[in-house]
Order: structure tokens, then C-alpha cells, then sequence
């Protein structure tokens, strides 16, 4: 079911939830957390919507979805609630800010807030330079961003980790776990010899591509090289190197020396199935801060070459 509530007031939605949630026979006591969505005005929303709906089979949550309208006239609160089939497993509520109260989500956010529930903030655009310092990033116990979105991809890492807070992590960054537990587990096969140095090639200004570089670099401790071209990761060994490509059946293939190939299908991680993943933890997540810093460290010492 989808309500709309046209120039109305938090109390007014607040109660239009409890009707919905009494008629409809819906409880809100399974709800682990609150998920606040953050778009730019202009910005479309439906996709994040539907991702967070699509994560909910998961994570079943209160999703707020926070749109900013014209900064230009009066003050006005328009909202949108869904619940039931058109939630998932989820209630949704779309509240859109003109004029000066569009300044002001915090505010209009707060009466949403399920009680002790964590908190997670997710901009799925562009997110702002210090998630953490932003009003909407304070009150998030996880602030999820997609570096893929931003305007600048060629800074936009080394911009993350100067706002960098612990709690902080990226779309980019979910996007590359397949790759990364592909590496790892090569890594753990024979030969078991010491990896010397690692050469990640992959497509210019991709955050995705920087961060599984910045890991390797983090987690070996070995010279790392971050190149241009199609996608393959080549770690050197005494022996001979292990190679991570692309077939052109989309197939990841690992190459040993005197070995047959491996091959893996791979599919496609959507945006609701790296949301879900996301949401699975609360905590700091240590590994990306340390692929964050490699990545960057990586970017300023071939910009120094």
C-alpha cells in the first residue's frame, strides 16, 4: 500500500503510520534497524528505494528516504508512505523538503527514528566531503557511501579518507567482494611461496579497482602497482605469477604455473545485494580503512613518479 501525504507535518505522517501498521496488521517490533536514505535534490530516488526494499528480505528496517526539493518559497513536507507488499519487509516513508526546511532533515528526521534501533545513513549519490561532521552523519552508527557517484572519481578516494571516520564505508568497496575472497583463496592455494610483488590493472577513475589494489598493497605488504587496461590482477612468486582475469564469457580466471586454469562464474552484485552485505555489520570496518589508505597512498606516490 502507498499513501500519499501532500503538504502535511512529521505528526501527521507519524500517525499515518500507526493507522496503516494497525489496519494492515503489520508490527514494527521485527525491525532491526533504521535505515536513513539521503538524496540530492534532483537526485532519483526510486532506485534507492527499491534497493532498500530489496535488502529488507534481510535486514527488515524502517527506511526513511530523505528528499531535498527547491530551497525557494515556504516551508513544505510532503510525504509518501508504503508499507506492505510495496515495502517489502520494510515500511518505507518518502519525506520531501522545500524551501528553508530543506536545510533543516535533521529535525525532520528525528521523529522517524525507531528507539534502540542502530542507525545507518546511506547517501546513494553524492555524499557529502565529511560524512561524519554532516548533521544527517552524526546521528548514523554506519554511514554508507558509493564513490562510484562521485563528480571527481579521479580524488574522490583520497577526498574519502581525508573525512575518513570509523564507521565509514562505500558501495565500491562491497562491490569487489567476490574479487576479493577469489584473491584470498588463490593466496591460500599451492605453491605457497612468498607473493614479491603485486601488478592490479583495471579501468581508469575506478574507486573499485583503487580499493582492491590499496588491499592487496595494505594486506601483502609488497611493492603494488595500479596500471590501466583490462581488468586482471597479477601477483609474482618465485615460480612463476598467479594471475585474476576476465574471460569473454565474463568467467573469472586463475592462472598457476604447471596448473589447468580455474575457472568461476560471476555474477552480477546489484545494488540491493551490496546494501544487504553492508548492513550485515555495524561495527567499524577496519579492512576498508586499510585498502582506503593503500589506495591513496598508491594514487600520491604515481602522481609523484
Amino acid at each position: 500500500m502507498i499513501v500519499d501525504l501532500p503538504e502535511t507535518s512529521t505528526n501527521a505522517v507519524a500517525k499515518k503510520m500507526v493507522e496503516l501498521r494497525e489496519a494492515g496488521g503489520a508490527v514494527s517490533l521485527g525491525r532491526v534497524l533504521t535505515l536513513v536514505v539521503v538524496a540530492d535534490r534532483g537526485e532519483p530516488t526510486e532506485a534507492a528505494i527499491e534497493a532498500a526494499i530489496g535488502a529488507s528480505s534481510e535486514h527488515p528496517s524502517r527506511v526513511i528516504v530523505l528528499a531535498s526539493g527547491s530551497r525557494k518559497g515556504e516551508s513544505r513536507l510532503d510525504a509518501q508512505v508504503r508499507v506492505g507488499g510495496d515495502a517489502g519487509a520494510s515500511e518505507v516513508v518518502v519525506l520531501t523538503m522545500q524551501g528553508p526546511l530543506a536545510d533543516q532533515p535533521h529535525s525532520v528526521v528525528t521523529p522517524f527514528l525507531l528507539p534502540d534501533c542502530p542507525i545507518v545513513v546511506w547517501w546513494p549519490g553524492a555524499a557529502p566531503e565529511n560524512p561524519s561532521a554532516d548533521p544527517m552523519g552524526r546521528i548514523g552508527k554506519r554511514r554508507i557511501l558509493d564513490a562510484s557517484k562521485s563528480a571527481h572519481p579521479d580524488t574522490v578516494l583520497e577526498r574519502r579518507l581525508a573525512g575518513y571516520s570509523p564507521g565509514d564505508t562505500d558501495i565500491a568497496w562491497t562491490q569487489i567482494t567476490h574479487w576479493r575472497a577469489l584473491l584470498a583463496s588463490a593466496i591460500d592455494r599451492p605453491p605457497h611461496s612468498a607473493i614479491t610483488a603485486v601488478d592490479v590493472t583495471g579501468p581508469a577513475h575506478s574507486p573499485g579497482i583503487d580499493l582492491l589494489a590499496g588491499w592487496l598493497r595494505g594486506t601483502l605488504e609488497v611493492p603494488t602497482t595500479r596500471q590501466i587496461g583490462s581488468f586482471e590482477v597479477r601477483m609474482h612468486r618465485p615460480e612463476g605469477a598467479t594471475v585474476l582475469s576476465i574471460d569473454q564469457n565474463g568467467n573469472a580466471v586463475i592462472s598457476v604455473p604447471d596448473k589447468p586454469d580455474g575457472k568461476v562464474a560471476m555474477m552480477h552484485r546489484d545494488l540491493p545485494v551490496c546494501l544487504a552485505e553492508e548492513l550485515r555489520r555495524l561495527d567499524t570496518d577496519e579492512i576498508y580503512e586499510l585498502a582506503l589508505r593503500g589506495a591513496v597512498q598508491m594514487a600520491a606516490e604515481g602522481a609523484a613518479s
